[in-house]
């Protein structure tokens, strides 16, 4: 089915406006108390939960379960995951993976985001509001100095995706499914179109990932004092 939604066209521009405002606005709540911040992390949590339960529910309802495409083995699910949790325990390990992932996945998919669905049906508000959650949170815990990734996180971080990718490729292979994108690239426009063909893009995107941690991770370079390594 295709979407009626124009990239970068006005509404397009006023979600991508509203993540990062959403994030400063409720950064500013949370600076009042400690009390604030942590009501504030875990309803960002209890959202981004609620929405992916009420997501399930919606496709059990209309197609039950798709085996073996339907599975929820996107990146973008994995870091939605990985949000939850941190939001839950401000565990380390969990937010540098969402944090670097999340931000550099869910930031190229509402920036393209791959749209099945007319807009505003429930399929592309779920689309937006998952997506865009997960950026508000990771930069929310960021803001409101909850969170902030290690030194050495962005090798250690790298090389575990790629041996989460590896996985997916693996079942991939052998389900004959097209997770994360690694058998061909989405049929709408994004960022792996300028990465060159199959499997060149894969190898491509091995690079940009690597460049857009290192960017994510720029920021933090200096350490506060009295923080541990």
């Amino acid at each position: 089915m295709r979407t009626n939604f124009r990239l970068f066209g006005v509404v397009h521009l006023l979600i991508l406006g509203a993540i990062p405002a959403a994030a400063w606005l409720l950064a500013w709540t949370g600076r009042r108390s400690e009390a604030a911040a942590r009501w504030t992390r875990l309803a960002l949590g209890m959202f981004l939960l609620a929405n992916e339960l009420v997501w399930y529910g919606y496709r059990l309802r209309m197609e039950w379960i798709r085996w073996p495409e339907g599975l929820p083995l996107q990146l973008c699910d994995a870091t939605l995951w990985l949000t939850i949790v941190t939001c839950f325990t401000r565990v380390a390990w969990s937010f540098e993976l969402a944090w670097f992932a999340g931000l550099g996945g869910s930031g190229m998919a509402v920036l393209t985001p791959d749209l099945w669905e007319p807009f505003p049906s429930y399929p592309t508000l779920y689309f937006f509001l998952a997506h865009g959650g997960v950026i508000v949170a990771l930069l929310w815990l960021v803001w409101v100095g909850e969170l902030r990734p290690r030194p050495g996180c962005v090798w250690r971080v790298f090389w575990r995706w790629n041996l989460f990718t590896a996985a997916i490729g693996l079942f991939n292979a052998v389900f004959g499914t097209n997770y994360m994108y690694l058998c061909r690239k989405p049929a709408g426009a994004s960022l792996l179109d300028w990465l060159g063909p199959w499997p060149v893009y894969l190898l491509a995107g091995e690079a940009v990932a690597l460049g857009v941690f290192t960017l994510l991770w720029l920021p933090f370079r200096v350490r506060i004092p009295g923080q541990s390594p």
